[in-house]
């Protein structure tokens, strides 16, 4: 019987989404949060040609559009004021249907792979920690929501997809991602001010299905799109090219945000050499299709785990690749993981630090708050003498962390190029300086730092944020190491 009930419900609801005169994202809807201070999209489908009118509790005004004759699409933007709430949003196209708890704020989008998407709740044998801690604490009436898009791949452009806005209660912060939670808790605690993460996620999914057909058209013309015009199967519909996009971004757009959080690379890792471009292309397309030209985006770089055994060195390309492509565009930056690596899974359970990381980089750059210093480590300049590498890293003027004490996860090299553990250490005499040796190497000419795919690092600047990996040479790919 219960089977039946169910089955009656689901279709009662297809129906009267079906009949409904105006039908919403699941971007749109009740207990969303919209961006503060910005004209934000209000957008959906009517009957062609209808007037849709729109008007907000905020400040009782109406906006009007036309639907598409064809189609039926509407959008129109209502200005909102500074962080608040709760509102009540009004859409009528002859009949009315009212949002509630609106909530106005920061909203910030959270795609990627499968860091991304683990939840709170973990996944089998592999937990987030303090996850259980989160979950029976999560209180809904504090104003963090939270809207999971739900899983869809799609070979053509889609107008919906499947998900709806959650308060901040035990069931929806159980379920969803725990990156993308815990940056929220983060910048919801320091800004006392609604927060709203939308995110869309697919564990073991490449950079490319991320991206649409337009771009691949104008930017990489060589890629095989076959796939979406029935020239060939698709093969993986996680990793083809445009699936993602088609099913769990273009549904979205174009919902306005603050900006972007991103946890991918594990399905890229052996490709770094194409990865810099792909991610700058991938930020460009967001920014222009959801109308947000100077939107932050954030990423996490891959945390360390031992791939082909640990020692080969995927890894520390890749993570040079991310590096490269943030520090090439505006307004982005990246966490780093060397720390929180777990040898026996790919999924580290540390995703509290991972969320935080990503929040802190967001409250300074993005929020004014320039009393901490969220930016890690980074490699600048070295000098060889006495047998010693001399590091300089880009760091603020609190300096490198720890004093005194050894630093794991460097290796140094002479003329033949073998690199071998070192020993690591803060220079005394410089802030900024890491001293590096071996008793082997009487001769160094390169340094590297968590190179390998399984390393632990220990370098960090005065806020505990830690140096990614690093390296002082330029020599191409090891080919042997590398297959």
């Amino acid at each position: 019987m219960k089977r039946i009930l169910t089955s009656a419900s689901i279709i009662l609801v297809a129906s009267i989404v079906l009949n409904a005169k105006v039908v919403l994202p699941p971007v749109i809807g009740d207990n969303m949060v919209l961006q503060q201070k910005t004209d934000a999209a209000i957008f959906g489908k009517a009957k062609p040609g209808k007037t849709v009118t729109v008007k907000t509790s905020w400040n009782k005004k109406k906006v009007s559009t036309t639907a598409d004759s064809q189609t039926g699409k509407w959008l129109v933007r209502v200005h909102t004021p500074e962080a608040g709430g709760p509102y009540e949003i009004t859409i009528s196209d002859g009949e009315k249907l009212v949002l509630h708890d609106v909530l106005i704020g920061e909203v910030w989008f959270a795609s990627g792979q499968s860091n991304m998407e683990m939840p709170m709740k973990g996944y089998g044998s592999q937990p987030a920690k303090d996850g259980i801690k989160y979950i029976v604490s999560a209180k809904a009436s504090r104003p963090i929501r939270i809207c999971n898009i739900k899983k869809q791949s799609s070979v053509t452009v889609m107008d919906s997809c499947e998900g709806s806005w959650g308060k901040n209660d035990p069931n929806t912060v159980a379920n969803t991602s725990a990156t993308a939670y815990f940056f929220a808790d983060a910048l919801q605690e320091a800004l006392d001010i609604p927060v709203g993460i939308i995110v869309s996620s697919w564990g073991g999914s490449s950079i490319e299905t991320w991206i649409s057909r337009e771009v691949f058209e104008k930017e990489y013309p060589k890629t095989d799109l076959g796939h979406l015009d029935g020239k060939r199967a698709v093969r993986r519909k996680h990793q083809d090219p445009c699936l993602l996009f088609n099913g769990q971004v273009a549904p979205l757009i174009p919902f306005t945000f603050k900006g972007m959080i991103w946890y991918q690379g594990e399905a890229n890792r052996a490709r770094p050499d194409q990865y810099v471009q792909l991610q700058r292309s991938y930020v460009k397309m967001m920014r222009s299709l959801f109308e947000v030209p100077e939107a932050p985006f954030y990423c996490v770089q891959i945390a360390p785990y031992p791939y082909d055994n640990g020692r080969k060195t995927h890894s520390g390309y890749f993570c040079e690749a991310q590096q490269k492509s943030v520090q090439g565009m505006d307004h982005a930056g990246y966490a780093t993981t060397t720390d929180i690596g777990e040898y026996g899974t790919i999924h580290p359970c540390h995703k509290q630090e991972v969320g935080q990381r990503l929040a802190w980089l967001a409250l300074r750059n993005d929020y004014g708050m320039t009393a901490i210093e969220a930016c890690a480590p980074y490699y600048k300049i070295v000098q060889f003498h006495d047998g010693k590498a001399f590091v300089q890293m880009k760091v603020d003027g609190l300096g490198l962390s720890p004093m005194g004490a050894d630093i794991p996860g460097f290796e140094i090299a002479g003329p033949d190029r073998k690199f071998v553990p070192a020993k690591a250490r803060r220079d005394p005499k410089h802030g900024d300086v890491v001293e590096v040796w071996s008793e082997s190497v009487s001769e160094p000419v390169a340094v590297r730092y968590c190179w390998h795919n399984w390393s632990v690092g220990g370098l960090y600047n005065n806020f505990g944020i830690p140096a990614g990996p690093f390296r002082t040479d330029d020599w191409p790919l090891n080919e042997a190491d590398w297959k």
